[in-house]
C-alpha cells in the first residue's frame, strides 16, 4: 500500500514538473549558473591576490647569501721603502694575498620605494575590476541569445497551435465532404483535394514539432535544464521606465579609464628616488682591516651597515612617451564607449519604432481573424449548397489561418522587441 502511494505521489510530481512553466528570467539565471565562463571571476580574483602578495613581499628583507673565491694580478702593498724600514724593524710585511676569498650575506630593506608598491597595488585592483567587467559583458551577451531561443519557441509553437486548428478544420470539412460524396452532391476531386491539403498541413505540424523540439534542446544546453516538456510562460509586455543605458559595456569603459589613470600614477612613482637600510657581512680574507690583512693572512668577520638612496634617472627619458601612450589608449576608450553609446541610441530608437508598430498591427488583428472566420464559415455553407469548390474552400481557411498567426505572431513579436529594447538599455 505504501509503495502504491508513493508510486502515485511520484508520477502527480512528475506531472506537475512537466507542466510547470518556467519564465524568461528563470531561463536566463540557469544560463548564467550554467555557463563556464562564470567560473573566469573566480580566476580573476586569485590572480589579484597572487599581485598583491607578491607587491607586499617588496617590503620584506632581501637577503643574498654568497660565497666567492678571486685571483688577482695587483694587490695593496706597502711603499717599497716603507716595507724596507718595518724589514729592519723585525717585522715581516707580507701584504694583501692576491688569493682571496670570503663567504657572507647581504642584507636589504626597503624603508621608502616612491610611492612604487602603493601604485601598483591600486594597478592591480584596477585591473581586477576591469577584467571582472569584461566578464560582465560577456556574460551579459548570453542573455540575448536565450531571449532569441525562448521567443523562437513560442512563435513555433503559436504555429503549431494554429497548424492544429487548420487540420480540425480541414477534417471536418473532409468529413462533409465525403458524406457529400456519399450523397452524390460532391465530386471525389473535391475529396481528394482537401484531403491533399489535409495531408500537407499534417506534414507542417511534423516540421513544426520538430523545430520546437530542437529550440528546446538548445535551450536546454545554455540553461542546463530539461526544458523538453516544460511550458514557456510568454512574458508581460512590460514597458522600461526609462531610455537612458545601463549597459555593463559601459561599467567596462569607465573601469579601462580608471586602469588607465592608475597607470600614470604608476608612471610618476617610477620617477621618485628610493631609500632602504643595507647591511653586508662577511667572514674570510681579506678584512676591512687592510693593514692586519698585510700582516696577517687569518680569516675574519666583518659587517657593514648603513642607508642608500638610489634614483634611476633613466625613468625621466621614458617619461614623456609612457605618458603620451597612456593619454592616446584614454582616448580611445573614451571614443570607443561615444561611439557605442551612438549605435545604441540607434538601435534603441528601432526597437520603440518596432513596437509602435506591432502595436498598431495588434489594433486591427481581433477584427481581421473575426473576418476571416465568418467568411470561411459563408464559405462552409456555400460548399455544403455547392455554390462553390474545394478550391475556394480551402482558399478562405489558408486565409484565416494566416490571420490567426498573424494576430499571434504581432504579440509575441512586440513583447519580443520590447524585451530587445530592455537588452539594448539594460533595464
Amino acid at each position: 500500500m505504501i509503495k502504491r502511494l508513493f508510486l502515485i505521489l511520484a508520477a502527480m510530481a512528475a506531472a506537475v514538473a512537466s507542466t510547470a512553466q518556467v519564465t524568461l528570467e528563470q531561463c536566463k539565471a540557469y544560463a548564467a549558473e550554467n555557463y563556464p565562463l562564470l567560473h573566469k571571476y573566480g580566476l580573476v580574483d586569485r590572480i589579484r591576490d597572487v599581485d598583491l602578495s607578491e607587491i607586499n613581499k617588496g617590503w620584506l628583507p632581501q637577503i643574498e647569501i654568497y660565497g666567492q673565491a678571486t685571483a688577482q694580478n695587483v694587490v695593496p702593498a706597502f711603499p717599497d721603502k716603507l716595507s724596507g724600514i718595518l724589514e729592519q724593524m723585525g717585522t715581516d710585511v707580507r701584504g694583501l694575498g692576491k688569493v682571496q676569498y670570503k663567504a657572507g650575506i647581504d642584507l636589504v630593506q626597503t624603508i621608502w620605494d616612491g610611492g612604487s608598491s602603493k601604485a601598483r597595488r591600486e594597478v592591480a585592483h584596477a585591473t581586477a575590476d576591469e577584467q571582472r567587467s569584461a566578464l560582465d559583458v560577456q556574460m551579459y551577451a548570453i542573455n540575448q541569445r536565450v531571449e532569441n531561443l525562448f521567443f523562437g519557441i513560442l512563435l513555433i509553437e503559436e504555429q503549431t497551435r494554429q497548424i492544429m486548428l487548420t487540420r480540425e478544420l480541414l477534417e471536418s470539412n473532409l468529413a462533409k465532404l465525403r458524406s457529400m460524396k456519399a450523397n452524390g452532391t460532391a465530386m471525389q476531386s473535391d475529396v481528394d483535394m482537401v484531403e491533399a491539403q489535409e495531408l500537407t498541413v499534417g506534414q507542417q505540424l511534423i516540421q513544426a514539432k520538430s523545430n520546437a523540439a530542437d529550440c528546446r534542446k538548445l535551450l536546454g544546453l545554455y540553461t542546463g535544464q530539461d526544458m523538453s516538456t516544460c511550458e514557456l510562460a510568454k512574458p508581460a509586455p512590460t514597458m522600461p521606465t526609462t531610455y537612458s543605458s545601463d549597459r555593463p559595456e559601459l561599467r567596462h569603459f569607465d573601469a579601462a579609464l580608471s586602469l588607465n589613470r592608475t597607470q600614470f600614477e604608476n608612471v610618476k612613482a617610477s620617477l621618485m628616488p628610493k631609500i632602504g637600510l643595507f647591511a653586508q657581512a662577511y667572514y674570510g680574507y681579506p678584512g676591512f682591516d687592510y693593514f692586519k690583512s698585510m700582516m696577517s693572512r687569518d680569516l675574519s668577520f666583518n659587517v657593514l651597515a648603513g642607508v642608500k638612496v638610489s634614483w634611476n634617472i633613466g625613468s625621466f627619458y621614458t617619461k614623456s612617451n609612457r605618458e603620451q601612450k597612456l593619454k592616446l589608449s584614454g582616448e580611445g576608450i573614451v571614443n570607443d564607449r561615444d561611439v557605442f553609446l551612438f549605435n545604441t541610441g540607434l538601435e534603441t530608437q528601432a526597437q520603440a519604432d518596432a513596437i509602435e508598430e506591432y502595436k498598431a498591427l495588434m489594433a486591427e488583428d481581433s477584427r481581421i481573424v473575426d473576418l476571416r472566420a465568418n467568411v470561411r464559415r459563408a464559405a462552409e455553407s456555400q460548399l455544403e449548397n455547392g455554390v462553390i469548390d474545394a478550391t475556394a474552400l480551402l482558399t478562405k481557411i489558408t486565409d484565416e489561418n494566416q490571420a490567426r498567426l498573424n494576430a499571434a505572431y504581432h504579440e509575441i513579436q512586440m513583447i519580443q522587441s520590447i524585451y530587445k529594447l530592455k537588452y539594448v538599455l539594460n533595464r
